[in-house]
Order: structure tokens, then sequence, then C-alpha cells
């Protein structure tokens, strides 16, 4: 799906929303709100009167990682974006360089063998592709030097010790990690976490949660780590880790069963519930690797709802997006954002998209 909407460089969230002015927090965006093709402006703060008891809420528990490490191959400076683990003990990674403003650009020549030594005393080899969709992605061995600090090759304490979180572009300085940590977010027994912030849960603040709690809406945590997205290229995602555990699984099953309406929060919410579904739609514990991609062809089992940032007009993300809510729908959404300078990406604006409500009551303000 390619959206026919264009989007102003100027509508990019340069800075999170608590930095943009004195006493706001992160609940202080905005929410565009579509059912079915009828579209709603709100404050984010109103979703507990836009939900009902009853409705469940699926929500992504993990933890962003510094993901971003200087290195150098050769004489050359470059930044790697560590994506995933693999279950080999190889990392998936992206050699990315400077672009001169403080962020980075794609990185070509990239090729088999190449060598990168990082900080505390550990080196990456090149092995392979990732996929054979192209080369921007290379599972990495991992090793240690002599001068290792801990002696062994120690991704996650190097990234801890050396790492910060992947910045694109459009975003204005640095920011420290827990500006990219969401309210719902766990650490890993294994310190294994997302390349990048699961964004769509960011505007939940522990008083808001509460207040739907207070409204009788649900929880439902389950885990997808996300691995790095294409700045450039905007390809479907690569196979990622997920967890869907059997209280979440019976919970998103019981809701189905009663009145309730299952919506997701962000689009690895939907990969993650989607991966545990069976073809008629029933929620299984499971675990492992997923490499589902939600097209309208393939339709969605299980989610009714998406709360979900905003997302380029070429983004893959937005073929999920049609499957949950129908063409017309994202359309008409993405043509109200723009005319009501909605912001974009990760520290943006975010959207709910939901089936036409039969009980007009709840609809909530017009708004803006």
């Amino acid at each position: 799906m390619r959206l026919r909407t264009r989007v102003p460089e100027e509508l990019s969230a340069r800075v999170p929303v608590e930095q943009r002015g004195p006493g706001l927090d992160r609940d202080a965006v905005r929410l565009l709100v579509s059912r079915g093709e009828e579209v709603s402006h709100h404050a984010f703060r109103e979703l507990p009167r836009l939900l009902r008891a009853g409705d469940l809420l699926v929500v992504n528990t993990s933890p962003t990682l510094p993901a971003a490490v200087d290195g150098r191959t050769g004489h050359a400076r470059v930044v790697v974006h560590f994506s995933t683990r693999g279950d080999d003990g190889r990392w998936a990674v992206e050699l990315r360089e400077s672009d001169g403003r403080g962020t980075t650009r794609a990185r070509t020549g990239t090729r088999a063998e190449t060598g990168v030594r990082l900080p505390g005393g550990l080196r990456l080899r090149l092995e392979e592709p990732l996929s054979p969709r192209g080369e921007r992605l290379w599972w990495a061995r991992v090793s240690a030097t002599p001068e290792a600090e801990h002696g062994e090759a120690d991704v996650v304490g190097t990234l801890r010790r050396y790492g910060r979180p992947i910045r694109y572009a459009y975003t204005e300085r640095d920011q420290p990690l827990e500006v990219y940590q969401t309210v719902f977010a766990l650490p890993s027994a294994d310190g294994s976490g997302s390349a990048e912030m699961p964004s769509a849960a960011r505007p939940f603040t522990a008083r808001l949660v509460a207040e739907l709690v207070s409204r009788g809406v649900q929880f439902a945590p389950v885990r997808l780590h996300t691995g790095v997205a294409s700045a450039e290229v905007h390809e479907p995602p690569y196979p990622e880790r997920f967890a869907v555990p059997e209280a979440s699984a019976r919970l998103i099953n019981a809701v189905r069963a009663g009145d309730g309406r299952v919506v997701a929060v962000g689009t690895t919410a939907v990969r993650a519930v989607e991966s545990a579904a069976d073809r008629d739609g029933v929620v299984r514990a499971r675990r492992g690797w997923t490499d589902l991609v939600v097209t309208p062809e393939r339709g969605v089992r299980v989610v009714d709802g998406l709360l979900t940032g905003l997302h380029e007009p070429e983004a893959s993300h937005l073929l999920m997006l049609e499957a949950v809510a129908g063409r017309a729908a994202v359309d008409r959404g993405y043509a109200a954002a723009v005319r009501g300078r909605y912001l974009w990406h990760e520290f943006g604006d975010v959207h709910l998209l939901l089936p036409p409500d039969p009980h007009p009551a709840h609809c909530g303000s017009n708004g803006r």
C-alpha cells in the first residue's frame, strides 16, 4: 500500500512532547481516531473515555536497547546498529556512516569478511546477509580481543556502556535511553530487547494506565523484540523474536468470546499476537521467531483495533493498517492527519483505528 498523501517535512516530531513546553508529559500528544471512515480529533488523555469497559489493550513489554555504537573498519569510522541476536550467538547488524549532522546514513560497499573494531575490546566479522532481499543487515560473529574488558564477547554489556539509542535524521538531537523506554518495558533475563522503541506505547503514563484500569479496560502483555527498521527503503520487517504468555492468550480469547474489543498497541503487538493465533483466531501461548507480515490479503484473525504512530507513505506497516481497518479508512485518516498538522514518527502523535462504533455515546468529542 502506498498513500496518496504527501507528508510535509515540517510535520516530523523532532523532540519528545515533554520537551516542547513546561508542564507537558508524554500523554500530551494528539490522538486521531478512525472508526471506519469516520474521523475525529482528540487529546491522547481522552483515551480512557474512547474505549469501553471490557476492551483489552495488547502491549509490548520489550525494552529498548542502546543499540547504536561507534566502531572502525580499517581507518574508516562506522556506526553499528545492533538489530537481533540469533540462536547461534551471532548478531544481525547494520553498518552505517556519519552524515555530518549527528545522525547516520546507509553505508555502501559492505561485504562478507568485513571486520569492525568496537569499544571495550570487541570485534565483529560480517559473515552473510540476513536475507536474500538485500545486503543492509548482516549476520556478524562477535569475538573478544585480548584487551576485552570482561574477557568475553559481551555485546549487551558493551551496548550498555558505550551504546546509545538509534536516532534518525528527522530528530533534533541525541536523547537519553529513558526517553525511548515505554511505561510497559520490562527487562529481559538475558538482556535482550528492541533495537528501536515500540513507540506506539510511548504516550502512556502510569496515571493514564491507572485510569484505564479503573474504567474496566484490561491489559495483555506480549513481547516482540523489534529489529532495525530501514530509514531509506521501508522494507518489510525481518524475522523477530516474540512471546505470548499463557495468561495473555487466555485473556485475549476470553475478551474475544465476550463483547470486548482487542486493541493492539503498536504494529509489534499485532505481529506478536497474530503469530500466536490459529486459523480459527484462537490464541495459544507461543514463543520463538516470527516472519509474519500482516497484509490485507492475509487479514487479521484476532485484533479488532490498532493504536499506532503515523507512518510514512512508503512504509510497509501501512499494509497492516489496511488489514485492520481497510484502505478507505487509512486514506481518509491520513488525509485528516496532514490537514490537522499532526506530527509523525516515534515522538509524534498517534492514530487509533477502531471498527465502526454501534454506540455513538462512546464516540467522544469531535475535537479540533
